[in-house]
C-alpha cells in the first residue's frame, strides 16, 4: 500500500495537482481536521520498502451512514478535493462508489444547511473516484493480482521453507541415531505438518502455496472434498511414505469446508492423521504474519504501475465516466468498471453458497482455474512407452528445480521413462545420464542437475550417439539464452542426423530475462527480489548519514530488465541500461538533478547501472563522476551486487511459474510424441516440434525456435523488442525528472463480465 501511496502522490504532483493524504481511511475522511494533510514530494520519501500503510487504515461505521458521508463530503469540499483514490478491498471500493453516486445530493444538503455556499457547491459539482485493490487474498474479479497478495505468498513460503528445513534436520538426526545405536527400520520418523493460511472465502493463497511447495493435500473453500476424503487423504500420505518421503505438507485455507458446508479445521486434520496413521503431526496457523513484513518486488512494481495509472485515470475522468478500479492484465495496467468487478466478485460467493463449486472456480478467473487443474493433474497416471531427457543449460536460475520436479512427476504420471542429464549439453555428450529423486526440489535455488553454458555444436556427434544409445524420444531443456540457442542448433542439425528429429522444448530460465518468445523467464523475479533486498540494506546502512548517493551495479548482461525493475522497486533516482542509450550530457543532467535534491530534504540517493549498459561509462567511471561533482554536497559509494542476484530460495512466483511451465511443457511433449510416432519410432521434423514455451501477456504459448531467429539480437543475446521498456517513463517520472508525458502508454478500459472471465485464459 505504501508503494501505491508514493506513486499516487508523486504522479499527482508531477501532473500539477495538489495531493492530500487522508490518514486513518474513511474514519479520517469523516473526522477531517489534521487527518487530511497536504502532501509534498518528500512526504512519501523512503516508504516504498515499508510494510503496512504509513497513512493508516481503519474500519469506519460512521461512513456507512449518510451523516458520516455528509461529514466526509464537507471535509473534501473545504480542501477543494474533487478526485479520490481509494486503496482497499471490495467493501471499501463499494463504499467509494456509493459516496460518488450520492455526491450531488450531499452537496445540496450541505448548501441547505448553510455549511457551504452555492458557489462552492458548483465548483465541486462532481467527484471522480478510482480504486486500487489492496487484498492479500487476491479475491477481486477482473484483475490478475491484487496489491499485497504476492508479499503474503512470500511470508507463507518463508515459513514453509523453515518448517521443511526443521523436519529434514530432524530426519538427519534420526538417521544418525539409527547408525550409532543400530536402531531397526521399525523406528520410523514420519512428520506431517498442517499449515493453515488466510482465506476465509478465497483459496488463492492456499492453492498457490500448495503448488509452490509441492504439498501432499490441499483444502480450499472453492473446491470442497467429496465424502470419504479422509480415507483418500490418508491413503495418499501412506503412499508418499512407501515411496520414501519422510515429510508431508497439508495446506488448509481458514475457510475450508466439506461438500456439506461443514468447516474443516486444521486441528481436525491433525487429529485424523494421528488417529489413522500415527504420524507425528503439527499444526501451524500463520495468521496475521501473512500481512506483515517488507513488500515483495512484484508488489512494489505493481503498486507503482497501478498508482501512476490511477492518477492518469482521474485526470481524464469526466462526470459521465463511471468509477473505475485499476487492475493488472498480463503485464499491463487496465481500467476496470468498478461495479462490474464488485458484482462479479459477489457472484463467486453466491455460487459457493449455492454449492455450484465448479462455477465458482471458473468465476475466480483463468489463473485460479489453471492453478487448480495443474494441482489435480500431478496426481493422474497414464500409460506410455516414450523416454524424455531433461537437462539444465546456462547459468543457474531460481525456479529451475521447480520446473524439473513438476516435469519429472508429470512425465512419470504419463508413463514416460525420464532421464535426468547432469551438466547440460556437455553431460548429454558424456552420457552423464541417471535417475534423480526430485522430492523437495521446489524450494531449492540453483540447479540441482548441474548446468553448463556449453552449446551442442561442440559435441554434436557424441550428443547424437547418446540420444540413440538411450533411445531418447524427446528433450526438455531448462535454461537461458544458451538453452534457446542450443535447441536451435539441434534443430538445424536435423538434416544431418535423424536422431535429432524428436520433440524439443525450452523452458526459459535466466535472471537476465533475455530469452525471446516469453515476457518472463524463470529466475528473474527471484533476482529482482534479491537485488531489491540488497538495495534496501544499502539504503538502510546510510541511516543517520548526511547526504549519500550509492551507485549499484546489477547483473543481466546487455539486458536491462533487472536494473529497471529493481529501480522501480527501490525508488531509484536513475537506472542506466544498454537499451536506453545515454551520453555524458545525460549523466551531467542526472548529477545536477541529484545535487539539487540533496541540497533540500533528501538524504540518500540510489543510482543503478546494468553491468553492460555502456562500454566506456563503467560503474567506476560513474562513481568517480558523481563523487567529483557532488563534492561538498554529498558523498558517493559504489556497490556491485554480483552473484547474490543468482542465489537464494526461489520466490513464490518462480516456484509457481516453474511448476506450471514444467507441466505444460510435458503436456506439449506428450502430444508431439503421439502425433509423430511412426513405425515403432518418433520422427518429428517440422518447425513446430522445437519450441520455446513462454508466457506472453498472460497466455502460455509455444514459439518455434526457427521463427524466433528473426526477432533475436544474437550479438547482445536478447530479443529485439522488449515489453518492459514501457516501465522507463514511469521510473523517470517517479524520480521527478521532466520527461515527455507522451512516452507513457495509458491503460485501456476492460469490461468484467461472466463472458470476459470465461474466455480469459489466465495464467
Amino acid at each position: 500500500m505504501n508503494a501505491a501511496v508514493r506513486a499516487v502522490t508523486r504522479m499527482g504532483i508531477y501532473v500539477g495537482a495538489k495531493v492530500y493524504l487522508i490518514y486513518e481511511g474513511y474514519q479520517g475522511l469523516v473526522e477531517g481536521g489534521d487527518n487530511i494533510k497536504l502532501a509534498h514530494w518528500h512526504s512519501v520519501t523512503n516508504i516504498i520498502q515499508q510494510g503496512g500503510t504509513v497513512i493508516g487504515s481503519a474500519r469506519c461505521k460512521a461512513f456507512m451512514t449518510r451523516e458520516g458521508r455528509l461529514a466526509a463530503a464537507f471535509n473534501l469540499v473545504k480542501k477543494g478535493i474533487t478526485n479520490l483514490c481509494v486503496c482497499g478491498g471490495d467493501g471499501s471500493l463499494t463504499g467509494a462508489n456509493l459516496f460518488r453516486s450520492e455526491w450531488s445530493s450531499l452537496l445540496e444538503e450541505l448548501v441547505q444547511k448553510g455549511r457551504i455556499t452555492d458557489t462552492l457547491a458548483q465548483q465541486h459539482d462532481h467527484l471522480n473516484i478510482v480504486g486500487l485493490v489492496g487484498s492479500i487474498d487476491n479475491d477481486f474479479c477482473g484483475t490478475d493480482m491484487t496489491i499485497g497478495a504476492d508479499s503474503a505468498l512470500h511470508r507463507i513460503m518463508e515459513i514453509i521453507d523453515a518448517i521443511m528445513t526443521t523436519a529434514q534436520r530432524s530426519d538427519t538426526v534420526i538417521e544418525q541415531w539409527r547408525l550409532v545405536f543400530h536402531l531397526s527400520d521399525s523406528y520410523d520418523h514420519q512428520r506431517t505438518f498442517v499449515l493453515e493460511v488466510m482465506g476465509r472465502h478465497c483459496g488463492y493463497l492456499a492453492l498457490v502455496s500448495a503448488l509452490a511447495s509441492g504439498a501432499d493435500w490441499l483444502f480450499i473453500p472453492e473446491a470442497p472434498p467429496q465424502d470419504g476424503w479422509e480415507d483418500r487423504m490418508c491413503a495418499r500420505l501412506e503412499t508418499s511414505r512407501i515411496k520414501g518421503s519422510r515429510l508431508n505438507i497439508i495446506i488448509v485455507a481458514e475457510g475450508a469446508i466439506d461438500i456439506n458446508g461443514k468447516p474443516i479445521s486444521s486441528n481436525y486434520i491433525k487429529d485424523l492423521v494421528v488417529k489413522r496413521l500415527g504420524y507425528d503431526t503439527r499444526v501451524t496457523v500463520l495468521g496475521h504474519v501473512q500481512r506483515g513484513g517488507t513488500p515483495s518486488a512484484f508488489d512494489r512494481i505493481l503498486s507503482s504501475k497501478l498508482g501512476v495509472e490511477a492518477v492518469i485515470a482521474l485526470m481524464e475522468a469526466s462526470p459521465d465516466t463511471p468509477a473505475c478500479a485499476i487492475g493488472l492484465s498480463g503485464n499491463k495496467a487496465v481500467r476496470l468498471p468498478l461495479m462490474e468487478c464488485v458484482e462479479m466478485t459477489k457472484l463467486v460467493q453466491t455460487a459457493m453458497n449455492e454449492k455450484r463449486f465448479d462455477e465458482a472456480i471458473k468465476l475466480r478467473g483463468g489463473s485460479f482455474e489453471n492453478n487448480w487443474n495443474i494441482y489435480k493433474l500431478l496426481a493422474v497416471q497414464k500409460p506410455s512407452n516414450f523416454s524424455v531427457a531433461i537437462l539444465n543449460v546456462g547459468a543457474p536460475a531460481a525456479g529451475m528445480n521447480a520446473a524439473v520436479r513438476s516435469a519429472v512427476r508429470l512425465a512419470i504420471a504419463h508413463g514416460h521413462k525420464v532421464y535426468a542429464v547432469n551438466d547440460g549439453f556437455q553431460g548429454l555428450a558424456r552420457g552423464v545420464i541417471e535417475w534423480h529423486s526430485v522430492a523437495g526440489w521446489t524450494g531449492q535455488g540453483g540447479s540441482l542437475l548441474g548446468t553448463k553454458r556449453t552449446l551442442p555444436s561442440k559435441h554434436m556427434e557424441k550428443i547424437v550417439e547418446n540420444i540413440g544409445k538411450f533411445n531418447i524420444s524427446a528433450l526438455l531443456v531448462v535454461g537461458g539464452f544458451e538453452a534457446y540457442r542450443g535447441v536451435l542448433e539441434l534443430f538445424e542439425a536435423r538434416s544431418c542426423y535423424d536422431e535429432l528429429c524428436i520433440p524439443m522444448c525450452v523452458i526459459p530460465a535466466t535472471i537476465s530475462n533475455n530469452v525471446p518468445g516469453t515476457d518472463f523467464s524463470l529466475g528473474a523475479d527471484t533476482a529482482v527480489n534479491a537485488a531489491m533486498e540488497g538495495c534496501d540494506k544499502i539504503k538502510q546502512s546510510a541511516t543517520g548519514t548526511k547526504r549519500r548517493i550509492f551507485v549499484v551495479e546489477t547483473m543481466g548482461g546487455f539486458c536491462g530488465y533487472l536494473a529497471t525493475c529493481t529501480g522501480i522497486a527501490v525508488g531509484a533516482d536513475a537506472a542506466y541500461i544498454f537499451e536506453d542509450p545515454f551520453n555524458i550530457h545525460d549523466l551531467k543532467t542526472n548529477v545536477e538533478h541529484l545535487t539539487e535534491k540533496m541540497k533540500k530534504d533528501i538524504q540518500r540517493g540510489l543510482v543503478l547501472r546494468n553491468e553492460k549498459c555502456h562500454e566506456s561509462y563503467t560503474t567506476d567511471f560513474i562513481h568517480k563522476l558523481y563523487s567529483a561533482e557532488g563534492k561538498g554536497i554529498f558523498d558517493c559509494r559504489v556497490n556491485v551486487l554480483g552473484h547474490l542476484q543468482q542465489g537464494g530460495a526461489p520466490s513464490p512466483f518462480d516456484r509457481n511459474f516453474g511448476t506450471k511451465l514444467g507441466v505444460r511443457a510435458i503436456q506439449w511433449i506428450s502430444e508431439r510424441l503421439t502425433e509423430n510416432f511412426r513405425q515403432d519410432r518418433v520422427f518429428a521434423n517440422s518447425p513446430d516440434t522445437a519450441c520455446v514455451i513462454g508466457l506472453n501477456r498472460k497466455v502460455i504459448s509455444f514459439s518455434p525456435v526457427t521463427e524466433l531467429k528473426a526477432v533475436t539480437d544474437f550479438e547482445h543475446r536478447m530479443p529485439k523488442d522488449q515489453w518492459w521498456l514501457n516501465f522507463r517513463p514511469l521510473l523517470r517520472m517517479l524520480a521527478k525528472y521532466q520527461t515527455s508525458f507522451c512516452e507513457y502508454v495509458p491503460g485501456e478500459i476492460q469490461h468484467v463480465t461472466q463472458r470476459s472471465i470465461s474466455i480469459d485464459s489466465g495464467f
